[in-house]
């Protein structure tokens, strides 16, 4: 039996024993993830690797020591109460901004590709903008679980998560990286979404976070070049588009079978980044259209037992965690693999799980762990659920 009370907090009854169903699938689908991603990455990477490192075997080598420390992160926010997130809301958030404007000062980023995202000595990197995500889904959680009671109040919700969410995602701009201030927002407007803030004020802000989007798309050279190779990229195959041209080419190479692991071309010096931000145009390559659909029913599945952790969440705090958990991972999914095939604008950010990725890695493993988390307290026939339905409202 679940009973909720004021803010949405709910009580469980001593006899209520949790449904571990949606846990247990949540683990399989996240270590098939993992799983596909160190084969893929070893795939993708070996002449990389070879070339600048003079071994097939170092990138992989590091990828599957950041796994080990992701999955030891992953361990602990899954056991972890995690309403003491709350208590950590202030200093991640904190925290998060000030390593977000360290990474601008020169002599303090590190900068590699033209951007500068990076902070840290030799061969130890932390990507700021990945904390800043685990901080912007917590603070939106407790946000709207405090004031509950209050989210017809424009100035009271919305107002407080849209000016953290502004200065995140301007910092973000700045390094410049498009790809994860887009999915900065689409976790804060997916936690008000569920929220229940009445949907008019959420439809204002996505609408003038979406032409804010736009003017910055065009603002600068590079992002005009990449939307416009977007448009049409082969028009533009030597240039702007050889991405892309190049992942479809991989893509269409790996027909219904594909052509076994390591089997494909990609990987071997003719797409950029095989192993990080196009690393899905490899699965296609070496697994051909079964693989890629198995990796995109992953994510799918993902995305439905992340929902389904969060309208059966015992407490309104976990289900908004969990929503923010679930569309952090499935929009970034979503914008990595449509830019490898050729629907969307390439943004440069990695495939959750897949990709080679350092703090990217193990700050997703540690979402996941709290995705588990919540789903291992949820019940089979909830009395109702702790997550208010959108409505439309008045401001005040």
């Amino acid at each position: 039996m679940l009973t909720l009370v004021a803010g949405g907090d709910a009580v469980r009854s001593k006899q209520a024993r949790p449904d571990v169903g949606t846990r247990a699938a949540l683990l399989w689908v996240i270590g098939a993830l993992c799983v596909v991603g160190l084969a893929m990455v070893l795939c993708a990477s070996a002449y990389t690797s070879l070339v600048d490192y003079g071994s097939v075997w170092t990138i992989f080598e590091r990828q599957v020591l950041w796994m080990a420390l992701g999955l030891m992160a992953f361990y602990v926010a899954s056991r972890m109460p995690y309403d003491r997130w709350r208590r950590l809301r202030v200093p991640l958030l904190v925290g998060s901004l000030a390593l977000l404007l360290a990474v601008l000062v020169p002599g303090v980023g590190v900068s590699a590709g033209g951007s500068s995202r990076w902070i840290g000595v030799g061969l130890l990197r932390v990507q700021p903008s990945e904390l800043m995500k685990l901080a912007l889904a917590v603070f939106a959680a407790d946000l709207l679980t405090r004031r509950a009671d209050q989210v017809a109040v424009t100035r009271r919700v919305v107002a407080p998560l849209l000016i953290v969410l502004a200065a995140a995602a301007l910092l973000v701009l700045e390094q410049p990286d498009m790809g994860t201030a887009i999915v900065l927002v689409c976790i804060g407007f997916g936690v008000l979404f569920a929220g229940g803030v009445p949907l008019r004020p959420v439809l204002k802000a996505m609408a003038v976070t979406a032409g804010l989007a736009l003017v910055v798309g065009l603002a600068e050279p590079y992002r005009r070049a990449r939307l416009l190779s977007f448009v049409n990229p082969f028009a533009h195959a030597q240039g702007s588009g050889y991405q892309v041209v190049q992942s479809l080419v991989g893509l269409g190479s790996g027909r219904f079978f594909g052509l076994g692991l390591g089997g494909g071309h990609a990987q071997w010096g003719l797409l950029p980044n095989a192993h990080t931000d196009f690393i899905f145009s490899v699965v296609g390559e070496d697994g051909g259209l079964l693989g890629a659909l198995a990796v995109l029913g992953l994510f799918t599945a993902l995305a439905w037992l992340g929902l389904r952790a969060a309208v059966r969440a015992p407490d309104r705090f976990g289900a908004l965690l969990a929503v923010a958990a679930t569309c952090w991972m499935s929009s970034q999914a979503v914008i990595n693999i449509g830019a490898v095939i050729g629907v969307l604008p390439v943004t440069g950010i990695p495939l959750p799980f897949v990709s080679f990725g350092g703090s990217s890695l193990v700050i997703t493993m540690v979402a996941a762990g709290i995705l588990v988390n919540v789903a291992g307290h949820e019940h089979p026939k909830p009395a109702s659920s702790a997550l208010s339905r959108p409505r439309a409202g008045r401001r005040q």
